[in-house]
């Protein structure tokens, strides 16, 4: 919290410099922010050292959520947005780089709101507590189990035995990358501001935007390859960034994973791109058009894989192949140990070679066969909790669906908001769609979907885990 009230802190310097009337709203979050940062930190400076999974999952679920009621603070208060839930919703989904808004015109927001929407996206897109053991290394105990509650993936591979140095490496990846992508999106003729705040978005994999048209504002082929190339960056292990710096490059290039990253985009794109020419629905009479087709193609396919959810132009209108496509990258997700949401490459992977291994196994019963990720056998407890994370997965979906459509959303709009909030995509299929927003969607519908982007983000076992009888009873 002491850390929030420095982040905000930078807003109200964004507030000053355009000479906005909000500055007193965020003055307001700084205050209670490290008020209650620091008397809790005072309170706690004696604790005991050790930190258990159970409390490791309290203290994480706890700290999102606290930065999340502070971060809407300064909308709620200024009357940017009108209503708590509208201003919950909002910024919950910038810390958990969901990127679902329910704002309909989002350039008559002071710059200093902009920029503290794309700001809560950059704390989130590392995550607030890697952050806060890279910058704030106060505590006098170990923060594995903080890390390991945060991190996203089936496996957390540590950089250094000292996890504060882990986190450090990790921001310091992260930092590097948000600096170039700023470089780059100015290069390409955006002005500072919107260089910043696009960057805060892209490297995160939020997919928040100055612009209320998106990323189509800027009809710019240099800007939209940029962007592609940093949602491509942000959507990749950061472990690997690392790996590669100290000269292990043949670990970088011989994981699956990364590899499978790559063709997915690949190839999907290319498909998309086939059926819009052979659909007609983009022209190309032209090398320019045909050009700005396969961007088109490779643009929206790398936006919904991150989980980014940039867009730049209407896909609903293109052929339900398409689309449908699209949806089904949702599910799919990034890289294990990146900004992205979603399942998880490395999990869809071994689902699939274990499906094979029972054919296998049909054929030779008695055999031993192994399942093998990056020539290492996967033991099968970790085999287990992906295949339970899987179908634990699909359940909170089918769970939501029904909810949502018992508070009146339509089929479409059900599948589409529950899935685009479980993997942090955002914009999703039907009316919230890459040109709608979620301004529509019922009050009980928001603070439930605010519920899933959380658990979405914290990978549905550290908060659920809350609300299991075991997790209460005394060890």
């Amino acid at each position: 919290m002491i850390i929030e009230s420095l982040f905000l802190l930078s807003a109200f310097a964004v507030c000053k410099y355009y000479q906005e009337s909000v500055g007193n709203s965020f003055l307001l979050s700084i205050l209670i922010a490290f008020f209650l940062g620091t008397t809790m930190f005072f309170i706690g400076k004696n604790a005991l050292p050790n930190i258990s999974k159970r409390e490791g999952s309290v203290i994480v679920t706890s700290v999102w959520f606290a930065f999340s009621i502070i971060g809407t603070i300064p909308f709620f208060h200024s009357g940017t947005i009108g209503s708590f839930t509208n201003a919950f919703f909002e910024t919950m989904s910038g810390f958990t780089t969901t990127g679902a808004s329910i704002l309909t015109d989002i350039e008559s927001l002071p710059k200093s709101m902009l920029y503290w929407r794309s700001l809560t996206q950059w704390i989130g897109g590392l995550g607030i507590i890697v952050i806060s053991l890279a910058l704030l290394p106060l505590f006098g105990f170990s923060g594995v189990q903080l890390f390991s509650s945060e991190t996203p993936g089936p496996t957390k591979e540590k950089l250094h035995p000292r996890i504060t140095e882990t986190a450090k490496r990790l921001f310091g990846i992260y930092l590097f990358l948000t600096l170039t992508c700023v470089g780059f999106l100015k290069l390409g003729g955006m002005n500072w501001f919107d260089s910043i705040c696009q960057t805060f978005s892209t490297v995160a994999t939020g997919g928040f935007s100055t612009k209320q048209t998106s990323i189509a504002h800027w009809d710019n082929a240099f800007i939209q390859y940029a962007i592609i190339l940093f949602m491509f960056l942000g959507g990749i292990n950061f472990n690997l960034y690392y790996f590669g710096l100290i000269g292990k490059v043949k670990k970088v290039w011989k994981n699956e994973e990364l590899r499978h990253y790559f063709y997915i985009i690949l190839f999907t794109s290319l498909f998309i791109f086939v059926s819009l020419l052979l659909t007609n629905i983009q022209h190309t009479d032209n090398f320019l058009q045909f050009e700005k087709t396969f961007r088109t193609a490779l643009f929206h396919v790398t936006s919904i894989l991150t989980t980014t959810g940039y867009a730049t132009t209407d896909y609903m209108l293109w052929i339900p192949f398409a689309w449908i496509t699209l949806l089904l990258l949702m599910f799919c997700g990034g890289c294990a140990g990146s900004t992205s949401g979603g399942i998880k490459i490395v999990r869809i992977l071994i689902v699939f070679k274990y499906c094979y291994q029972e054919f296998k196994r049909m054929i030779h019963p008695h055999a031993v066969i192994p399942i093998r990720y990056n020539n290492e056998i996967v033991k099968n407890e970790t085999i287990i909790r992906i295949m339970t994370f899987v179908l634990l997965y699909f359940a909170i979906i089918a769970i939501g669906c029904l909810f949502l459509a018992s508070q009146g959303m339509d089929f479409v709009e059900s599948v589409g908001g529950i899935v685009a909030c479980l993997s942090g995509t955002g914009i999703s299929i039907g009316s919230i769609g890459p040109a709608e927003s979620y301004a529509f969607v019922p009050d009980s519908c928001k603070w439930f979907l605010s519920f899933i982007m959380l658990v979405g983000r914290l990978e549905l076992y550290t908060i659920l885990l809350i609300f299991t009888p075991v997790f209460w009873k005394k060890q």
